[in-house]
């Protein structure tokens, strides 16, 4: 029995890092649990003026066995890497937006692989392609999310990407589920 385990490395918002630190705490992504201060672990960095930092992981763990392929994606917060300094209700509704963005490209890297058409003898090679791709277009996502909202200032824009975050959610609800299993 051949068993292949890959583990894409976990991409995090603002702080790229290769690896997630033991003790690191996380909550993975739910629509009934939104984000509070409390979640806000980190001291916030004395070289930043921003006013919180929300650190999200999008993670895939996929194995192959017996000709089935199966998987598992993962959409976490950071507890341990994200902090507040101006802790108002509008900034953390700003923070969960970020968190919000990370589920829907969690949810379009699902679609994207159940449509993968397996190839035995490249899956790795052509999963990775996958997964960063989604991550630089997700990256792109966040870092439109900051600068049209001007990092939550402009309250017109905040509520108009807040609602289309909602709304991309709902379109995406098919993919929410993010374990699967391809006999292949």
């Amino acid at each position: 029995m051949v068993l292949f385990k890959r583990i894409l490395v976990l991409a995090f918002f603002i702080f790229p890092l290769l690896a997630i630190a033991q003790g690191d705490q996380f909550i993975e992504w739910s629509p009934a649990q939104r984000l509070t201060w409390d979640d806000y672990l980190a001291t916030p960095s004395s070289l930043s003026d921003a006013a919180a930092i929300t650190s999200t992981a999008l993670g895939i763990e996929y194995h192959m066995r017996n000709n089935s392929f199966s998987y598992k994606i993962s959409c976490r917060f950071s507890k341990t890497r994200s902090w507040g300094r101006y802790k108002t209700v509008y900034i953390l509704q700003h923070e969960q937006g970020h968190f919000d963005i990370t589920e829907i490209f969690a949810r379009k890297l699902a679609k994207e692989i159940k449509e993968y058409k397996f190839n035995p003898r490249k899956y790795q090679q052509d999963l990775g392609k996958i997964y960063q791709r989604l991550m630089d277009e997700k990256e792109e996502y966040q870092n439109k999310y900051d600068l049209e909202t001007d990092y939550s200032r402009n309250k017109e824009k905040q509520a108009e990407w807040l609602k289309m975050i909602e709304e991309e959610l709902e379109e995406m609800d098919g993919f929410a589920t993010y374990y699967s299993s391809l006999n292949k």
